[in-house]
């Protein structure tokens, strides 16, 4: 993570990848979001999604499962190279939240963050907000999942 005046518009960062299969598919539905045609693959043949469909809010906890372990990475490179961690604050919220197409047992997603809008906090100056879209795209390059999420950010230059 970087501090807020570091970060510029347009920068994207590739999070990873993760293969979703009926195994996790179904952990995941029966524990969280038990929907039949999360749970058997017949079920999900004769949905609208055409096979066992991962839950939309399966595919978001991989994305933030993803950018979690992105931040973590980057934390240890700054630490390698003698450098400040960057700690991020809170985040506001998210908006905009799209599952555009279904992900299927046996889809790869690939996700990526990139800035959307940058902005100094009016009521907390050592801190600015940053949207970035989070986005999954499957194996055939198709858009699957995107949101805009907010976070607040530590300010080099605190106010």
């Amino acid at each position: 993570m970087r501090f807020f005046d570091d970060i510029e518009l347009g920068q994207r960062r590739e999070l990873g990848a993760f293969t979703f299969t009926a195994e996790n598919i179904k952990r995941f539905a029966a524990q969280f979001d038990p929907q039949r045609f999360h749970l058997d693959e017949e079920e999900g043949r004769n949905s609208l999604f055409g096979g066992l469909a991962a839950s939309g809010w399966h595919v978001g906890c991989v994305c933030m499962k993803l950018l979690v372990a992105d931040n973590q990475r980057l934390a240890e490179l700054a630490r390698g190279r003698g450098e400040p961690v960057v700690v991020g604050g809170p985040s506001p919220g998210f908006r905009d939240l799209r599952w555009l197409k279904p992900v299927l047992a046996g889809d790869t997603i690939s996700f990526a963050s990139e800035i959307e809008s940058l902005r100094p906090s009016a009521s907390r100056p050592q801190w600015g907000i940053v949207q970035a879209r989070n986005a999954g795209t499957n194996q055939r390059g198709e858009l699957v999942f995107s949101l805009l999420a907010s976070a607040f950010i530590p300010r080099r230059n605190r106010g």
